[in-house]
């Protein structure tokens, strides 16, 4: 008789039940575990209930050490390397690397906070010495089984990216990159009318130049004007595809923790959006499909700032953004002139000079938007190797409190809470996601 072959994740001899706590982008730049309220208190019960905790952390650890960036990733997000214990106390065993910050103090800041977090023990993913580093898992040991991080980020400078190495030459620090392409479709009146004015500015010898010498592809139908890729179609419409190079490289990687880990989590950071920032780009979509099919057991998105639906993809769950779990944006103590000098401030002026510019001495902070504001955190419920549940508990961050205050996390309440999640109910209806709210907290079920 033939032996009945079981799935690896039934004979592990660990408890096939796992939990993960996720949230979104954690900019912490001030301790906050000295606080009692109560249902601050219980938001990391939660998070420290569960097997492990994720959250993408949006600071570098590094003491304020490196050389500031010519142009950051908005906030210059340094902060002391101490702040790392309020990672632990918080329950964050995972964190990813790759955003918009990763290289905001440039190499020396990337390179002491891989240092502050592994002595710290805790796992991170997303950056390295070269791309080969920063595509690859980081793996968390837990005793509910072998976990899998990676990380990538769609917004970032253009010299954050990290390089490959080659067997002749050193690569390039940096973070995980996904790349992608904006097509503008234009009717072929519209597209004629780009041709006039490319011939009349007398752009086309020096096109011709650089298709011969390679740098410059047009395809049938096609015209690249002012850095820009322009198609004909029946209407107008904007499109983006993620870069094929760096799909394949994400995937493979994921492919490789499937063969090593019990489960396996990608992160993503993306700024991108469709015409309002609350619907993620296209390539996004693309892009986090992939990535279960690839073999990642859930997608966790961060990046705007702002809530964004949720997608069950193949009896898999994916976040398209997660929000702000920790936003002490204005609480960073220490910035290089160069971002006074967009406020419009000299040499005297203070960190709080140039956070009341930015705000424009608005008292509910910058931005000043409650939906920054507002957020979830998801507990992921597995079983027997499958995803089961997630239960959405409704995160408020203190709009209305002092800059002193703001952007701490407690448990949202009574009619914030339910704002909250009939907005995460509604950015998900249109992906086919049912989200049953119960009291204060939601459920999604498989």
């Amino acid at each position: 008789m033939a032996r009945e072959t079981k799935d690896p994740k039934d004979i592990r001899g660990v408890d096939d039940r796992f939990d993960l706590a996720v949230t979104g982008d954690s900019f912490l730049t001030s301790p906050i575990s000295a606080y009692r309220e109560a249902d601050f208190l219980a938001l990391f019960d939660i998070i420290r209930s569960h097997t492990a905790g994720f959250t993408n952390l949006e600071v570098l650890l590094n003491d304020w050490k490196g050389v500031p960036a010519a142009d950051s990733g908005g906030t210059y997000a340094g902060a002391a390397s101490s702040l790392v214990e309020e990672f632990k106390w918080a329950g964050f065993h995972m964190v990813s690397r790759a955003n918009n910050h990763s290289l905001d103090y440039s190499y020396e800041g990337l390179r002491r906070t891989s240092e502050v977090l592994d002595r710290a023990g805790i796992c991170h993913a997303g950056v390295g010495e070269n791309l080969g580093e920063a595509r690859s898992p980081a793996y968390l040991e837990t005793p509910k089984g072998r976990v899998a991080l990676l990380s990538a980020s769609s917004t970032f400078a253009p010299w954050g990216r990290a390089g490959h190495q080659r067997p002749d030459f050193q690569g390039r620090p940096g973070l995980s990159p996904l790349r992608y392409t904006t097509y503008y479709e234009v009717t072929k009146e519209q597209m004629d009318f780009l041709r006039s004015m490319e011939e009349s500015l007398g752009l086309s010898g020096l096109k011709a130049q650089a298709k011969k010498a390679g740098y410059l592809n047009e395809g049938e139908g096609e015209l690249v004007f002012a850095g820009q890729r322009f198609v004909i179609s029946d209407k107008p419409a904007v499109r983006t595809e993620p870069n094929t190079q760096d799909v394949a490289e994400i995937t493979k990687w994921i492919g490789d923790a499937r063969r090593q880990a019990d489960w396996v989590f990608f992160s993503l950071h993306a700024h991108e959006s469709r015409l309002h920032r609350d619907i993620p780009a296209e390539f996004i979509e693309t892009f986090a499909r992939a990535c279960i099919d690839a073999g990642a057991d859930g997608f966790l998105g961060h990046g705007p700032h702002v809530l964004r639906g949720i997608e069950i993809y193949k009896g898999k769950p994916i976040f398209y953004s997660l929000g702000n779990f920790v936003f002490q944006n204005d609480l960073v103590r220490k910035h290089p002139q160069d971002i006074f000098d967009r406020a419009g401030l000299g040499l005297e002026a203070t960190p709080a000079d140039m956070y009341d510019k930015r705000s424009m001495n608005d008292t509910r902070g910058f931005p000043a938007d409650v939906a920054y504001w507002e957020s979830v955190l998801a507990s992921l419920q597995y079983e027997g190797g499958s995803f089961k549940r997630a239960v959405l508990y409704p995160v408020y961050l203190g709009w209305d409190r002092p800059r002193s205050q703001r952007g701490r996390p407690t448990l949202a309440r009574k009619d914030i809470a339910r704002r909250i999640l009939e907005h995460m109910k509604k950015l998900s209806e249109p992906y086919g996601t049912e989200i049953r709210i119960d009291g204060e907290t939601a459920v999604i079920e498989v």
